[in-house]
């Protein structure tokens, strides 16, 4: 019996003890759940249930994946930015991940270095890890080909760092952008910049709200890490 089919059947053994009915529907959404890999949303969830030739109900189907995360076999994730998710949760098997907070790609890693790490920071502080997560946001190799070397500070991302390239706007704004403290060269971290309204941006140990006119005429480029 594969791993897949132990899972189910620890899952029937479990539902069938807690008396909670319609076993054999929730079978069926487990398996296909279980013939994916990574991450899935409800609502695609639904989704591949209707390619089967289910027709559940939503809040049953979430109900159900919900017992299966309470019972130990899968994880539900809220990455920022995205809907919750559910990935398959295997015992013993830690990862971590990496989002990209453009195109919403979710890349799954292990790093021995990091796990000792993290177990040599809890004992230095007196505690005992009982568990840990480590997500890391940023944009994939693909998103990151397709932006142009100099873009407005309006595009940049909420955390990316960056250097002032060129002002494009007239004297005046020159003038303002300047009396701000800002320079061609500036290294500057975005703080916040939900792409609709002003933006915080740091420079230094300052904080500074821009609107988003300025945002458009100031012209960077990302800093490589």
């Amino acid at each position: 019996m594969d791993e897949g089919s132990k899972e189910k059947e620890n899952f029937r053994t479990l539902i069938e003890g807690d008396k909670i009915g319609n076993v054999e529907d929730r079978l069926n959404i487990i398996d296909a759940f279980l013939s994916l890999k990574g991450h899935i949303t409800l609502p695609d969830m639904m989704k591949l249930l209707k390619e089967r030739g289910y027709e559940y109900d939503e809040a049953f189907v979430r109900d159900c994946m919900n017992r299966w995360v309470e019972y130990g076999f899968a994880q539900k994730k809220e990455f920022d930015g995205q809907p919750p998710m559910y990935e398959h949760r295997y015992l013993g098997r830690h990862h971590d991940h990496i989002i990209c907070t453009k195109c919403g790609k979710i890349v799954e890693f292990r790093d021995e270095i990091i796990e000792e790490q993290q177990l040599r920071i809890a004992s230095k502080y007196g505690f005992h890890m009982l568990q840990h997560k480590m997500e890391i946001y940023g944009l994939c190799s693909e998103c990151l080909s397709q932006r142009k070397p100099i873009m407005p500070l309006s595009m940049a991302k909420s955390g990316e760092r960056v250097i002032i390239k060129q002002l494009r706007g007239g004297k005046e704004f020159k003038m303002r952008i300047m009396e701000m403290g800002f320079r061609i060269g500036d290294e500057i971290e975005v703080i916040n910049n939900n792409h609709m309204g002003r933006m915080i941006i740091g420079k230094g140990n300052t904080r500074f709200a821009l609107g988003r006119g300025m945002a458009e005429k100031i012209y960077v480029s990302s800093i490589m890490t």
